[in-house]
């Protein structure tokens, strides 16, 4: 009899799925979302385009339409190429199996984005981990030094850094990238927050890539990431992209919403106009201690995560607890940041459960 165990790959079977818990009635503040809908011409406009989609064809392979409206919109230079993924997960899985040499390094600042680790080792690469400093702050000295001593294909580094929030400093950034011996990707999912990009370093530098998602601007559910960097580079991936990865209603929605961008920026304002108040109320709680955040959430430092955690499940609010995934994230929380009802509701519910202790 054939069994899982004689075809997949040991370390395969040793892994861990990523995990996302139900929130059925749940103020949801876990996963970094946009809590705000469309607005109801908006909504109604993107119900007839999607009532005459022709689903019962493939999409455009190229996606050409998207593409243009990307450029125009997000202010992308002719010069360089735009690669499509579905979310930005798929971009990271394309770059990291493109560099699957035998001994290739994968590389990045720790505490950030898991997925980095999850593609590294899904290709069977070597993935080092660079602490940051204990404020979460990036330690060029140190990074640059274990740049010399693995020297790596790829390194990630995700502006600002999920999940602390912060922006590392763009000379900082610069230096690594000047450095670096392989290809240095820029994750910038959350650069509508920070009101900082490194698009107009792609002329300067031709090892670096810029790597964004719409999920953060509102439409988590489109699936829709995107890379910029030379064609050089972009062609090489787009070999190992699947045909046909950015489906029918993600160009045809993707490429409407994004015509209305000035609605999502709008959105995004208010997002960061509540993070500042969110971080506000915060300082009132005794017990929490919270870092800068540059991104759409806060991560808090509480004097017990767990405990924490389910307290504010009792009380119908999801947050993301990090305790137990990083040393530096001992009894972290992370709190993305809802409408102002919502947040509301996370402060009281905060404070409710840290007054039991």
């Amino acid at each position: 009899m054939t069994t899982p165990e004689k075809v997949i790959r040991e370390d395969v079977r040793s892994m861990a799925a990523y995990h996302v818990p139900p929130a059925a009635g749940m103020v949801k503040l876990d996963a970094m979302e946009n809590p705000y809908g469309l607005p109801d011409g908006l909504r109604r406009e993107i119900g007839a385009l999607v009532e005459t989609a022709a689903i019962n064809r493939y999409p455009d392979p190229a996606a050409r339409a998207l593409k243009e409206r990307l450029r125009s919109t997000m202010q992308i230079p002719d010069e360089f190429d735009i690669l499509l993924g579905n979310g930005s997960d798929e971009i990271i899985q394309l770059v990291v199996v493109a560099a699957a040499r035998t001994g290739a390094v994968i590389m990045a600042p720790e505490p950030t984005f898991v997925v980095y680790r999850m593609a590294a080792n899904a290709a069977q690469l070597r993935y080092v981990g660079v602490p940051l400093q204990a404020d979460f702050t990036l330690d060029a000295e140190r990074f640059l030094a274990a740049m010399a001593e693995h020297r790596p294909a790829v390194i990630f580094l995700s502006s600002p850094n999920n999940p602390s929030g912060n922006l590392f400093p763009e000379h900082v950034v610069e230096r690594i990238v000047a450095a670096a011996p392989g290809l240095v990707v820029v994750d910038e999912a959350y650069h509508v927050f920070a009101g900082c990009t490194f698009m107009a370093r792609l002329a300067q530098y031709p090892n670096l890539l810029i790597m964004r998602t719409v999920s953060k601007l509102g439409l988590a559910g489109l699936r829709l990431g995107y890379a910029v960097a030379r064609p050089e580079w972009t062609r090489e991936f787009d070999k190992l992209r699947l045909p046909y990865n950015v489906g029918v209603l993600t160009q045809l929605v993707g490429e409407r919403l994004l015509a209305h961008h000035s609605v999502l920026e709008e959105q995004a304002a208010a997002i960061r106009s509540e993070r500042a108040r969110l971080a506000a109320l915060l300082t009132q709680i005794p017990g929490i201690t919270q870092f800068p955040s540059d991104s759409n959430f806060i991560l808090v430092r509480v004097p017990d995560a767990p405990r924490v955690f389910e307290g504010l499940k009792r009380r119908m609010v999801l947050v993301k607890s990090l305790h137990g995934s990083h040393t530096l994230l001992a009894h972290c929380l992370r709190l993305t940041v809802g409408t102002p009802r919502e947040n509301q509701h996370l402060v009281d519910a905060l404070a409710g459960t840290l007054a039991e202790f």
